[in-house]
């Protein structure tokens, strides 16, 4: 069957979330069916190590002017290695670009050294 949307509940930038017949939740349609891209990959052997919303950490935690701020975070929607390159490869799938992302985007390439391949849904 078809992903379920969750009725009622309006994304900011449009998307609809789902979540799959093994009980799996994305946060769009697109993320969705990256993931079933991905899973065939994998099943075929040339990708390994599939993961989901694996987290970065951009900076850590720190007390500004008496108050202490948690530690910025990104949460790539994939991680796998290619087994042709041996690789890591980090992947979003995007929508809409914002400028919270670019700054994300450039940290995790200045932090850890990881160009972050963008998907278009």
């Amino acid at each position: 069957g078809a992903p379920r949307s969750r009725p009622g509940v309006h994304q900011k930038y449009g998307n609809q979330r789902v979540t799959d017949e093994q009980g799996l939740k994305f946060d769009s349609k697109a993320e969705h069916r990256h993931w079933l891209h991905l899973a065939a990959l994998a099943k075929a052997g040339k990708i390994m190590d599939l993961r989901r919303q694996v987290p970065f950490e951009l900076a850590p935690a720190v007390v500004i002017q008496g108050r202490k701020k948690r530690a910025l975070r990104y949460v790539a929607d994939f991680c796998y290695v290619d087994c042709e390159t041996g690789e890591q490869v980090v992947e979003d799938v995007k929508g809409a670009v914002t400028d919270v992302w670019r700054i994300k985007l450039h940290l995790m390439a200045t932090v850890h050294g990881i160009e972050v391949k963008e998907i278009r849904a």
